[in-house]
């Protein structure tokens, strides 16, 4: 039987179509809000030094195996990235980045405005390679009238929603460790990275690997938060002063502390991102039995098409997503990103739609 394209209900009403523009347009999951609500006249000390928060970074540590790093929330991934990144740099050093990266392209700068260069290389299937870090050390080497690198900076999932693997990112941080870099990784869609299918690291490798990295919430079913993560000991000294003059020291630290207990404590975060990753390889197996290629491999939640231009003018009738580019004159590469609590029938609709000649 053939479904009605998916639609959700507005506050008001109004119907609208479903979106696939990302994997934060839903609110949060419902424990998480039924721990804020349960909690919520309970006193707590101000500025993350709350029961709550001290009760999510001990469920956290305790899948980093023995490392014991430090663990700070934040509200946003701009923030997480412009402290990790600022935090760790003195004025003359520089971040390595692909021209993709998230940093590069989608932060307005953020980064540049605090007074540091990005250089960038090419990505390979999204990511960072020995090879390219080595050639943007020795292209920027004239010192002292370039910018010295210093943090080497990756996603995972990049933003293509390719995987690092263990050895990749092995690699990567040996070369890091030989030629005294920092490694960052951004991790606002960790979550999606640690549970696809092809993924073999665990949060105890990054953090064995890794000198800073972040843990997105936000993506996985939270109402707001990133968890920036430190096992690099150098980093650590006086952080919180860096949290304070950014502006991301909120008063009610416990909002943020309680998301994170709640994502981890019986493992909710891993399961969400899990079903994020599958409604998503269901919906690029639809598209590819419908003829449609793609731009990358689908490994996480997100999916690269490359459809059409007037099959997505059909499709933009039920369904919101982004065209990412163009690819021809007939072409264009779409982005459609699955959430925590995107549902089959959402899928199936989109699969029928898109089969539909």
């Amino acid at each position: 039987m053939l479904l009605e394209p998916f639609r959700h209900p507005s506050m008001d009403g109004i119907m609208v179509k479903y979106s696939f523009l990302d994997d934060y347009s839903e609110g949060a999951h419902p424990q998480i809000l039924e721990a804020l609500a349960k909690t919520n006249l309970v006193q707590q000390t101000a500025y993350g030094d709350d029961a709550y928060s001290d009760e999510a970074k001990d469920y956290m540590r305790g899948f980093m195996g023995s490392s014991a790093p430090d663990i700070w929330f934040v509200a946003s991934g701009t923030l997480a990235n412009i402290l990790a990144i600022s935090s760790s740099l003195r004025p003359h050093e520089a971040v390595v980045a692909t021209a993709a990266g998230h940093i590069v392209v989608r932060e307005i700068g953020a980064i540049e405005a605090t007074g540091h260069k990005i250089i960038t290389v090419p990505p390979v299937d999204g990511k960072l390679t020995p090879d390219s870090i080595q050639s943007a050390i020795a292209a920027n080497a004239h010192y002292p009238h370039m910018a010295k690198s210093k943090p080497v900076y990756i996603s995972n999932a990049t933003e293509v929603g390719t995987l690092y693997t263990r050895e990749e990112l092995e690699q990567i941080s040996e070369l890091c460790k030989a030629k005294g870099l920092l490694l960052l990784l951004d991790g606002a869609r960790l979550g999606a990275a640690l549970t696809a299918e092809k993924n073999d690291l665990t949060l105890e490798d990054i953090a064995d690997l890794v000198d800073i990295f972040w843990i997105g919430g936000t993506k996985v079913g939270a109402l707001l938060g990133e968890a920036i993560v430190i096992p690099n000991p150098d980093l650590r000294e006086d952080f919180n002063f860096h949290i304070k003059q950014r502006g991301a020291l909120l008063a009610k630290g416990r909002i943020l502390g309680l998301q994170f207990r709640e994502l981890f404590k019986d493992e909710l975060f891993f399961s969400l991102a899990r079903h994020s990753n599958q409604m998503a390889a269901r919906l690029s197996e639809g598209i590819a039995k419908a003829g449609y290629g793609f731009v990358a491999e689908t490994e996480t939640n997100q999916l690269f098409p490359i459809l059409p231009n007037s099959v997505i003018e059909r499709l933009h009738q039920d369904f919101d997503f982004y065209v990412w580019e163009p690819f021809d004159e007939m072409h264009s590469v779409t982005r459609l990103v699955t959430s925590w609590a995107t549902e089959e029938t959402v899928v199936e609709s989109f699969v029928t739609k898109i089969s539909s000649k």
